[in-house]
């Protein structure tokens, strides 16, 4: 069996395929297209906290908040299935692709709910969702995104240090390319509201 724990390298990435899987651009929330361009005056981020049903639904309820979708990202397969980023052999995390206003929603505030709401200390898995596909991590878009990421990790690092917590295994990293999730994926929580919800945090405040 293939070790989910683990990240794999390129040359051990399944293929994947040269299109895209289908899904309707169309927030089943807010109806705004899930393919919505930030403009000069917006931004976006892709954040990883475990299995991305609970984490889209937690940001796509803030103000500042204009377009929300879950995808796969961070590993090597063009196009990936659910199924093929489950097995472990695309290198991909379960990823919220967020566009925000930051006049609105600033990224201090965003990384604030990204910290308190999952546990990043725990590597290759969420509680009980387990595999490479659950870990932790931030990718961002612009230079001064991930400045404030890294800053933000040695601020909350240090808070969990004080509650004698772990150490924080977060990646942090220039966003590579993002592939949208299968449609029945997207706000998944707003079409199944008593769906699971695997969001859970430590309990330290930022």
């Amino acid at each position: 069996m293939f070790n989910t724990d683990s990240l794999i390298n390129a040359a051990q990435a399944l293929p994947g395929r040269a299109t895209a899987i289908p899904f309707e651009d169309k927030h089943f929330v807010s109806s705004i297209p899930l393919t919505y361009q930030p403009n000069a005056s917006e931004e976006q981020i892709l954040l990883a906290m475990g299995c991305f049903w609970g984490a889209e639904r937690l940001f796509w309820q803030q103000a500042g908040i204009i377009s929300t979708s879950v995808g796969y990202s961070g590993g090597y397969t063009p196009n990936p299935t659910y199924e093929e980023v489950c097995s472990g052999q695309t290198g991909h995390a379960e990823v919220v692709r967020v566009v925000y206003q930051p006049q609105f929603m600033p990224l201090e505030t965003l990384l604030k709910l990204f910290w308190e709401n999952h546990d990043p200390t725990q590597g290759m898995r969420q509680g009980n969702d387990r595999g490479t596909q659950y870990r932790s991590a931030i990718y961002t878009y612009l230079p001064a995104q991930q400045a404030m990421a890294e800053e933000s990790l040695l601020n909350y690092q240090a808070a969990l240090k004080h509650h004698q917590r772990g150490q924080i295994t977060t990646e942090i990293t220039t966003a590579g390319p993002y592939y949208y999730a299968e449609g029945y994926h997207q706000q998944y929580l707003a079409k199944n509201p008593n769906g699971y919800c695997g969001l859970g945090g430590t309990g330290v405040c930022f």
